[in-house]
């Protein structure tokens, strides 16, 4: 995953369309939506006051983007996922009890937080310079490498992007995703980049031949390769960027105006980290002990605004 600049990507499984991810949260978001399409209006109070509107209406909007292991609808017609389930906790801790989903693109993911259509972004989104001069960030729950999805047994000794451009490989990634500028940084001609929908997509065109691998993140290649016999995931890696190794970092995010709910947000989300609950959280979903992270916002954001206190 990792869309442009950070966007997660659209990590379905196999079998499981993106659409119809984003339907199933659509149908369940919509129970709590009938004659309200849009949340409070913004704070203007120095901090905001959204925390405590909050509190008052016992219920959070998430920006989602349907998309698993990140926020997804279960079997059993539940919405989960390593976001919500997040969410569920930490917003519980600070006096609101339920999380309502509001599905959207995730291209829609800021605009529709910065028009108040939903009070944070709950999407695993990467921080970046870029988002955060539109929005503030918690700082990262988790960390995150990149990974290729190749041929069984790796043939052309493919483990990072310069040996893409190296050995002339096709190459494919996803669309929007933040792969598509490591691999340009590389020297791989973006007009070459085969774009396809997803990482099943991305899987289906490496077991056809059409491409010798495809680039995503080191939790959904490794996911997505489970099931294949023609198929597997490379050890993950750090993509270069300005010449040095980058690891990117998943975070909530919140209006500019309102600190001081991504600051109470940051107290819970330190002491999940400290206790281990937050390993205990994202497990299921796939997260493994390397991708837990002490990065910060801060350092993410670059010369962005990172809104950090």
């Amino acid at each position: 995953m990792a869309p442009p600049f950070g966007y997660a990507n659209d990590r379905d499984t196999p079998g499981t369309t993106r659409r119809s991810l984003l339907a199933g949260v659509a149908a369940l978001g919509a129970l709590g939506a009938a004659g309200c399409s849009r949340v409070a209006t913004a704070s203007t109070v120095a901090g905001g006051d959204l925390l405590e509107r909050l509190r008052a209406a016992g219920v959070v909007r998430l920006g989602i983007a349907g998309e698993i292991p990140f926020g997804y609808i279960d079997k059993n017609g539940q919405l989960t996922g390593e976001a919500p389930e997040l969410a569920k906790v930490i917003f519980k801790r600070l006096g609101i009890d339920k999380v309502q989903p509001v599905p959207t693109e995730f291209g829609s993911l800021i605009p529709g937080l910065n028009s108040q259509q939903f009070d944070v972004v709950a999407a695993g989104m990467y921080v970046n310079p870029e988002r955060c001069q539109q929005v503030i960030f918690a700082d990262p729950d988790y960390q995150m490498l990149d990974s290729f999805i190749v041929r069984k047994g790796n043939p052309k000794g493919l483990h990072n992007y310069k040996d893409v451009v190296a050995k002339k490989a096709k190459f494919a990634t996803g669309t929007g995703y933040a792969e598509i500028q490591y691999a340009v940084e590389a020297g791989y001609k973006q007009s070459d980049i085969l774009i396809v929908p997803d990482q099943v997509a991305g899987l289906n065109a490496v077991e056809a031949g059409r491409v010798d691998v495809f680039a995503g993140t080191a939790l959904t290649a490794r996911e997505v390769v489970k099931k294949s016999s023609k198929a597997e995931a490379t050890q993950a890696f750090a993509p270069l960027v300005g010449g040095k190794p980058h690891v990117d970092g998943g975070a909530f995010a919140f209006r500019q105006t309102e600190t001081r709910l991504r600051d109470a947000f940051n107290v819970e989300l330190r002491r999940l980290k400290k206790s281990g609950e937050l390993f205990r959280i994202l497990r299921p979903f796939g997260f493994t002990r390397d991708e837990m992270t002490d990065l910060t916002a801060k350092q993410l954001c670059g010369g962005g605004k990172s809104g950090a206190s």
